[in-house]
């Protein structure tokens, strides 16, 4: 624990100097001036960034040598740049904190709003903002502050850009004599703004609707949920006590609330998780005693604390609510915690924190109903900041990497092409030679975990229109290395390959489409004038001064979604006062590269192609072949605002590798067929389908979820015994004998012979039906009912494990927290 604590000591003093990047939502960018506080001159000195893990360690050395491929700008080439680079300075401005907004798609509007904070009193914060507006993508910038009353802004709220183009700024009000706080609204962009006195007072936020703008969803200070039908004109209280809220599909909202005070009950896990689908006129009670809870994908999850002295344990819902589950996990004490790595409507990804102080857990899989969960990783590093280097490679699908914590400590990272089926090491770069020293040569890529502790500036990047393009910080050899100063690595395959392209830490972009990727280096000085920009996705790179006056750095700016040409170096200068002044650079690279692509630019290209593999399998990843066309390296064009990703699909033959293992099987060691746990052979699972006995039928797999092969491999159906929740079967009656015959004379004798052939009848009929039930549950087999599990507290068995060969050994858990179900939803 003491190292810990030195180690965060160390890192403090690290978050004094440096300038952060903060990204919100993916249309948001905080640049973030951090100052000293020693002395007045030092207040007034540029803060410099500082890419080492700690302060006082010897200057990190590089990793195994290759070459970085630079081309020369040619004098025509610096011409045109020059001609389309514009500077904007924000004279004047010494705020602390820029938030860059862009609102709508492709309208060419940012705004930016620039805040310094006072702070007189916890409750009655002090300070000025400042508004500007662009509409050309940043090349030039207008102040609006009039618009909004020059109106101190909440810099911890931000811009909240909704659907369309609508956008919410929230302002730092004193709570005390004020009935409420106030918020300005927009529908067109910025361009002019709306006064509203609010009737409470936000404890966060105001959250839109997915769809809808119009529909607001706010949480006040003291628990009461507010609702908007019209864009915060007017207001509806419609509970109190809530602790915390999500939208879900349609109109559906829910919120967990206590009649009691709401962080008390969170504490003692007696919270009532509550829906609403008509708005807040009738509420629905889902599940009682709820720790805390989400809303991913099409899945709503809570974990329940049953009894105060026991674990907790998860349930799941894929139909708002409805019915629930509780899911076939390991349950987690109040020192564990659950979190939601990834989700969608197909299968969610799950990290179980293990006991203690470990900074590791077991990532699971789930299936299509968020129920059975499969054992996918395990020692999955979650280290002390509740951050994990999960990452969802979205150029490519199907692709996720990560990092494990071996039992020596050594943090190495791992790749799955199949949704988390199996885990693979990184190949080695093809232009990186370890040396005989080194016994294991892979590519590592650093994560949240080196972010978190500014050993990179930036973490993997990847975009649905670049397909396949991967760009990464990373280190080669044996394990992840914090002693190496991290160079950057880019694959084109989405991470079967890569190379190395780029020495030492640098903050990058995608634009363009994938066809052209802009970096600039994150030097430890901190000021900046050159950057560096590649057409071939990294293969060979040219330099652009960008400017003449060098500034200290605060991060990039581009518009989402990769289409654009423009970027954006955000940074700060002193002016002769002494005083920083922002700076923006904005690069237009569409007047270099000017000609449009054709079809001779581009190409097909196999996805998850191997070369000497199996020419019918090749490419087959979760039962489907796609090939997609996409740019050339070697071509110099661009693909423009209109560039759509083209693929085309073609299903493959099952394997059981398009199989995991079901509930009480494992995947065997060294092949890939399921077998039954031996200390669950004659095991029967209790499972409550409407109060009746059942059989569970079976087929020892089940088909990875959106996983779309057909024909092939078919596994055979296994008969389970289930019991209908602990009831014990009635005892049978006992057998008659053929030899003796019984008269019935008297009237009562034969009332009884009566009654008892007419429970006969009755018990053939329910025999016939029980019949045609089993008959119809083996031909669709498929259309499974969904199972409410009773006996779940699974032991962390190791042949439980599902389809993971490579990963035994790794990852990492985060400390003690009591309640994270709900974190991490990225």
């Amino acid at each position: 624990m003491i190292w810990r604590h030195l180690m965060l000591l160390g890192v403090s003093v690290v978050l004094l100097m440096r300038v952060e990047c903060r990204i919100k939502e993916g249309k948001t960018l905080t640049f973030r001036r951090t100052q000293h506080s020693e002395s007045q001159d030092q207040m007034r000195r540029r803060p410099r960034r500082d890419a080492s893990s700690s302060p006082g360690l010897s200057k990190p050395s590089h990793g195994p040598p290759f070459t970085s491929c630079r081309l020369l700008l040619t004098p025509a080439e610096h011409e045109v740049l020059d001609d389309n680079t514009h500077e904007t300075g924000f004279n004047g401005d010494d705020g602390s904190y820029v938030i860059l907004t862009w609102v709508g798609d492709d309208t060419g509007v940012v705004l930016v709003l620039s805040t310094i904070s006072g702070p007189v009193h916890p409750l009655n914060e002090g300070g000025s903002s400042r508004l500007y507006r662009s509409t050309d993508y940043g090349k030039s910038f207008h102040d609006i502050s009039q618009s909004i009353n020059h109106t101190f802004i909440k810099e911890e709220f931000g811009v909240s850009v909704g659907p369309g183009i609508s956008v919410i700024l929230t302002a730092d009000t004193p709570v005390l004599n004020n009935p409420g706080g106030i918020i300005f609204t927009s529908t067109d962009a910025g361009a002019t703004f709306k006064f509203i006195q609010l009737p409470f007072h936000l404890a966060q936020p105001i959250v839109y609707h997915f769809l809808n703008p119009d529909y607001l969803v706010a949480l006040s200070i003291d628990g009461g949920l507010w609702l908007s039908l019209d864009f915060g004109a007017w207001w509806t209280k419609v509970h109190d006590g809530v602790h915390s809220f999500s939208w879900g599909a349609g109109i559906n909202l829910f919120f967990s609330c206590s009649q009691v005070d709401a962080v008390e009950a969170e504490e003692r896990g007696d919270l009532i998780l509550k829906r609403t689908k008509d708005l807040g006129k009738t509420f629905t009670i889902i599940h009682e005693d709820i720790y805390s809870f989400g809303y991913i994908g099409a899945f709503l999850f809570f974990s329940v604390m049953e009894d105060p002295r026991s674990p907790r344990v998860m349930y799941f819902s894929s139909d708002q609510g409805d019915t629930f589950s509780q899911a076939l996990l390991p349950s987690a004490s109040t020192e564990q915690f659950y979190s939601i790595l990834d989700g969608d409507e197909d299968m969610l990804f799950l990290h179980v924190d293990n006991p203690g102080d470990t900074f590791f857990g077991t990532m699971y899989t789930s299936d299509d109903r968020g129920i059975l969960f499969s054992k996918s990783l395990e020692r999955h590093l979650f280290d002390g900041h509740r951050k994990s280097d999960f990452t969802n490679i979205t150029s490519l699908r199907g692709v996720y990497l990560t990092n494990k914590l071996d039992v020596d400590g050594r943090i190495k990272s791992v790749i799955s092409f199949n949704r988390g089926g199996t885990w693979r090491p990184l190949k080695k770069p093809e232009n990186i030679n370890c040396g005989d020293k080194i016994k294991s040569c892979n590519l590592h890529i650093h994560g949240e975990h080196s972010r978190n502790n500014h050993i990179v500036p930036m973490v993997t990047l990847s975009e649905p229109a670049a397909v396949g393009l991967v760009i990464a910080h990373g280190s080669v050899g044996d394990s992840l290395s914090s002693s190496q100063n991290p160079d950057v690595f880019v694959s084109s395959d989405g991470g079967y390959n890569w190379r190395g392209t780029l020495r030492g830490p640098h903050h990058y972009t995608i634009l363009d489409s994938g066809g052209l990727i802009v970096a600039v280096e994150a030097h430890r000085e901190g000021q900046v004038k050159t950057i560096k920009f590649s057409t071939d996705e990294g293969q060979c790179w040219k330099l652009y001064n960008f400017t003449d006056q060098p500034f200290f750095f605060a991060g990039l700016a581009s518009e989402p979604g990769t289409n654009a040409m423009t970027v954006s170096v955000w940074g700060f200068r002193p002016e002769e006062d002494g005083q920083p002044m922002w700076v923006a650079v904005t690069i237009d690279f569409q007047s270099l590269i000017t000609r449009e692509c054709n079809d001779n630019d581009y190409e097909e290209w196999l996805a998850h192609s191997t070369e000497g593999g199996d020419s019918e399998r090749n490419g087959c990843v979760l039962g489907v072949k796609e090939t997609y066309r996409r740019l050339k390296k070697q071509s110099l064009c661009r693909n423009g605002r209109s560039f759509v990703v083209m693929k085309k699909q073609s299903p493959c033959l099952c394997t059981r590798e398009d199989f995991l293992c079901d509930f009480g099987y494992y995947r065997h060691i060294n092949t890939s067929e399921c077998v039954r746990q031996p200390n669950a052979a004659n095991k029967t699972y209790e499972l409550c389908l409407n109060g009746e006995e059942d059989e569970l039928l079976t087929e020892g797999y089940r088909k990875v979820p959106s996983d779309r092969c057909e024909g092939g491999f078919s596994p055979q159906l296994i008969k389970q015994t289930v019991k209908a929740c602990g009831i014990k079967p009635s005892p049978a009656p006992p057998a008659m004998s053929t030899s003796s015959v019984t008269h019935f004379d008297t009237p009562r004798e034969k009332l009884v012979l009566i009654l008892v052939c007419a429970g006969a009848v009755i018990i053939v009929f329910i025999a016939i039906v029980s019949a045609v039930i089993v008959v119809k549950r083996v031909i669709y087999r498929n259309r499974t009912p969904i199972y409410r599990f009773s006996n779940l507290r699974l032991q962390d068995d190791e042949n439980s494990t599902a389809a993971d060969h490579e990963s035994g050994t790794s990852s990492n858990s985060t400390a003690c927290q009591q309640d994270s179900d709900d974190d991490l939803i990225e």
